[in-house]
Protein backbone atom coordinates (compact mmCIF):
# COMPACT_ATOMS: atom_id res chain seq x y z
CA UNK A 1 0.00 0.00 0.00
CA UNK A 2 1.11 3.12 -1.10
CA UNK A 3 1.43 5.90 1.79
CA UNK A 4 -0.23 8.76 1.78
CA UNK A 5 1.69 12.41 2.66
CA UNK A 6 1.63 13.77 6.37
CA UNK A 7 -1.68 16.58 6.49
CA UNK A 8 0.28 18.97 9.54
CA UNK A 9 -0.62 22.05 10.48
CA UNK A 10 2.15 22.95 12.66
CA UNK A 11 5.56 21.54 13.80
CA UNK A 12 7.71 21.53 16.72
CA UNK A 13 11.22 19.86 17.28
CA UNK A 14 12.01 20.55 14.07
CA UNK A 15 13.05 23.69 11.67
CA UNK A 16 11.74 23.05 8.58
CA UNK A 17 8.44 20.75 8.07
CA UNK A 18 9.11 17.34 7.23
CA UNK A 19 7.30 15.50 4.39
CA UNK A 20 7.38 11.71 3.30
CA UNK A 21 9.21 12.50 0.48
CA UNK A 22 11.93 14.03 1.92
CA UNK A 23 12.72 11.01 4.30
CA UNK A 24 13.11 8.77 1.04
CA UNK A 25 16.16 6.17 2.00
CA UNK A 26 15.65 6.43 6.12
CA UNK A 27 12.93 3.73 7.18
CA UNK A 28 10.00 6.05 8.82
CA UNK A 29 8.29 5.56 12.06
CA UNK A 30 5.33 7.48 13.00
CA UNK A 31 4.10 7.53 16.21
CA UNK A 32 0.49 8.82 16.47
CA UNK A 33 -0.46 9.74 19.99
CA UNK A 34 -2.69 12.37 21.82
CA UNK A 35 -0.79 14.05 25.21
CA UNK A 36 -3.97 13.24 27.38
CA UNK A 37 -3.96 9.29 26.59
CA UNK A 38 -2.40 6.77 29.10
CA UNK A 39 -1.25 4.44 26.50
CA UNK A 40 0.40 6.75 24.69
CA UNK A 41 2.00 8.42 27.51
CA UNK A 42 2.87 4.91 29.41
CA UNK A 43 3.75 2.96 26.31
CA UNK A 44 3.90 4.79 23.08
CA UNK A 45 6.18 7.62 23.16
CA UNK A 46 8.16 5.57 25.37
CA UNK A 47 8.69 3.18 22.75
CA UNK A 48 9.06 6.15 20.14
CA UNK A 49 11.40 7.61 21.95
CA UNK A 50 13.61 4.21 22.70
CA UNK A 51 13.93 3.58 18.46
CA UNK A 52 14.99 7.22 18.49
CA UNK A 53 17.48 6.19 20.69
CA UNK A 54 18.42 2.73 19.81
CA UNK A 55 18.91 3.84 15.59
CA UNK A 56 20.30 6.01 14.08
CA UNK A 57 19.12 9.78 12.66
CA UNK A 58 20.48 8.68 9.25
CA UNK A 59 18.66 5.40 9.05
CA UNK A 60 15.31 5.70 10.83
CA UNK A 61 13.73 8.88 11.16
CA UNK A 62 11.59 8.79 14.33
CA UNK A 63 8.04 11.04 13.50
CA UNK A 64 5.65 12.13 16.48
CA UNK A 65 1.98 13.24 15.17
CA UNK A 66 -0.37 14.84 17.57
CA UNK A 67 -3.89 13.43 16.33
CA UNK A 68 -6.11 15.00 18.14
CA UNK A 69 -10.09 13.31 17.74
CA UNK A 70 -11.29 14.30 21.63
CA UNK A 71 -10.40 17.09 24.35
CA UNK A 72 -9.49 19.61 21.43
CA UNK A 73 -10.25 22.48 23.61
CA UNK A 74 -7.52 21.17 26.44
CA UNK A 75 -4.95 19.73 23.50
CA UNK A 76 -3.60 22.74 21.99
CA UNK A 77 -0.53 23.82 20.29
CA UNK A 78 0.76 25.69 23.32
CA UNK A 79 -0.13 22.84 26.09
CA UNK A 80 1.61 20.32 23.29
CA UNK A 81 4.56 22.35 23.42
CA UNK A 82 5.10 22.24 27.03
CA UNK A 83 3.99 18.44 27.07
CA UNK A 84 6.84 17.95 24.31
CA UNK A 85 9.28 19.83 27.12
CA UNK A 86 8.00 18.42 30.42
CA UNK A 87 8.38 14.54 28.80
CA UNK A 88 11.75 15.63 26.95
CA UNK A 89 10.31 14.24 23.51
CA UNK A 90 13.19 15.62 21.03
CA UNK A 91 12.22 14.12 18.00
CA UNK A 92 10.04 16.12 15.49
CA UNK A 93 6.40 15.93 15.99
CA UNK A 94 3.41 17.47 13.80
CA UNK A 95 -0.27 18.30 14.55
CA UNK A 96 -2.56 16.29 12.56
CA UNK A 97 -5.00 18.78 10.51
CA UNK A 98 -8.81 18.46 11.80
CA UNK A 99 -10.32 16.55 8.79
CA UNK A 100 -14.42 17.24 7.97
CA UNK A 101 -15.09 13.54 9.79
CA UNK A 102 -14.50 13.10 13.45
CA UNK A 103 -10.46 11.70 13.07
CA UNK A 104 -7.68 13.72 11.86
CA UNK A 105 -6.61 13.80 8.18
CA UNK A 106 -3.54 12.26 8.49
CA UNK A 107 -4.89 9.44 11.16
CA UNK A 108 -7.74 8.74 8.56
CA UNK A 109 -5.73 8.52 5.49
CA UNK A 110 -3.36 6.24 7.18
CA UNK A 111 -6.28 3.97 8.66
CA UNK A 112 -5.47 4.36 12.23
CA UNK A 113 -8.36 3.73 14.63
CA UNK A 114 -6.95 5.14 17.67
CA UNK A 115 -4.08 6.08 19.98
CA UNK A 116 -1.61 5.32 20.40
CA UNK A 117 -0.80 3.70 16.76
CA UNK A 118 2.67 3.45 15.17
CA UNK A 119 3.36 3.12 11.20
CA UNK A 120 6.35 1.90 9.94
CA UNK A 121 7.16 2.90 6.73
CA UNK A 122 9.77 0.98 4.81
CA UNK A 123 12.71 2.43 3.26
CA UNK A 124 13.06 0.56 0.22
CA UNK A 125 9.15 1.64 -1.18
CA UNK A 126 6.41 3.53 0.10
CA UNK A 127 5.45 0.82 1.50
CA UNK A 128 2.97 1.05 4.74
CA UNK A 129 2.52 -1.18 7.54
CA UNK A 130 0.84 -0.40 10.92
CA UNK A 131 0.95 -1.72 14.29
CA UNK A 132 -1.90 -2.09 16.40
CA UNK A 133 -1.49 -1.04 20.28
CA UNK A 134 -2.13 -4.71 21.24
CA UNK A 135 0.51 -6.00 19.52
CA UNK A 136 3.28 -3.43 20.59
CA UNK A 137 4.27 -5.48 23.81
CA UNK A 138 4.66 -8.77 21.96
CA UNK A 139 6.76 -7.20 18.73
CA UNK A 140 8.88 -4.49 20.50
CA UNK A 141 9.69 -6.14 24.07
CA UNK A 142 11.23 -3.51 26.37
CA UNK A 143 14.42 -5.97 26.08
CA UNK A 144 14.92 -5.54 22.67
CA UNK A 145 13.88 -2.39 22.04
CA UNK A 146 16.81 -0.72 24.60
CA UNK A 147 19.76 -2.73 23.06
CA UNK A 148 22.93 -0.72 22.65
CA UNK A 149 23.82 -2.56 19.34
CA UNK A 150 20.77 -3.50 17.47
CA UNK A 151 20.73 -6.11 14.67
CA UNK A 152 18.99 -3.42 12.01
CA UNK A 153 20.18 -4.05 8.75
CA UNK A 154 20.29 -1.12 6.39
CA UNK A 155 20.45 -2.03 2.47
Amino acid sequence: MQAPELDVTEWFNTDTPLTLDNLKGRVVVIEAFQMLCPGCVLHGIPLAQSIQRTFPEEKVAVIGLHTVFEHHNAMTPVSLQAFLHEYRITFPVGVDKQGAGPLPNTMSRFGMRGTPSLVLLDHRSPSLGRIPASERLRLFPERHVQRKRPRFQHR
